[in-house]
């Protein structure tokens, strides 16, 4: 099972990107908010959701751990499938998608191109337990990156000195654009932008 990857953006359109991994070329079906984070040619780093079906291996990818995760919980109800909730997720952010099954506005939900009334409705009852670590800042939501990088940064820079309340600000905005980013060069960067 793929579970990630990290290369070269070969292709981009704001529904697909091609990955280029060491000469390979992967298909990438993908959402508006993370086509709006790649760049041309540019390395980058996705959580990608592989889905085997009897005529074809499709790869999903995304930007967060949490769009991952939002992508996968609206996959799960019945009459929603792949593309459907990429246009969900190109439409609406985590945090209205979230605000909208708690609260039970289906019309914000149908809001997404190829979301009828029932399908809104079957979203908010089977998601309505599952979204509540979605809905709260936005920054908390992209932040969802791998926190191991991010603590042991912190911890470094504190031994330097410099209280985790100044840097953590700082490494969110870095790990937002790069989640692949390594503990030195994080550490790096934060210094640079103190």
């Amino acid at each position: 099972m793929i579970f990630s990857l990290q290369g070269t953006v070969q292709e981009l359109t704001p529904t697909y990107a091609v990955i280029n991994v060491q000469g390979v070329g992967y298909y990438v079906g993908i959402s508006l908010m993370t086509s709006q984070t790649l760049v041309l040619n540019q390395q980058t780093f996705l959580f990608i959701q592989q889905i085997i079906r009897e005529d074809a291996h499709l790869l999903f990818g995304f930007n967060t751990r949490s769009e991952k995760e939002m992508f996968n919980l609206l996959i799960s109800v019945n009459g929603v499938g792949a593309v459907s909730a990429l246009i969900l997720l190109s439409t609406l952010s985590l945090d209205e998608i979230a605000s909208g099954i708690l609260s039970g506005n289906s019309a914000l939900i149908q809001k997404a191109k190829g979301i009828g009334a029932k399908t809104a409705e079957r979203i908010i009852v089977d998601l309505k337990d599952k979204v509540q670590k979605f809905n709260g800042p936005a920054e908390s939501i992209s932040a969802a990156v791998d926190n191991k990088i991010k603590e042991e940064s912190l911890s470094a820079l504190e031994v330097l000195g410099i209280p985790k309340r100044t840097s953590e600000k700082i490494a969110d905005k870095i790990l937002k654009q790069n989640p692949s980013v390594s503990v030195e060069e994080l550490v790096k960067q934060i210094l640079k932008n103190i």
